[in-house]
């Protein structure tokens, strides 16, 4: 049984040599723009600050 070739991610066309993962260069290029525009960017939940730095505590009065 021959194994299935590779899908481009970007259009699911079959992979080519040259361009892996991708199909082709404009499929490469795509995805480069989303990686350098942020469009693959992890989410972060912001902190909530309160002011305080616990840095310049005593040990025993850190919060734990």
């Amino acid at each position: 049984m021959a194994a299935k070739p590779a899908l481009c991610p970007e259009c699911r066309a079959p992979s080519a040599a040259e361009f892996r993962p991708f199909c082709s260069k404009r499929c490469a290029d795509i995805d480069l723009a989303r990686w350098l525009s942020g469009g693959y960017a992890i989410p972060a939940a912001e902190l909530a600050d309160d002011g305080e730095d616990d840095s310049s505590a005593e040990p025993d009065e850190r919060v734990h």
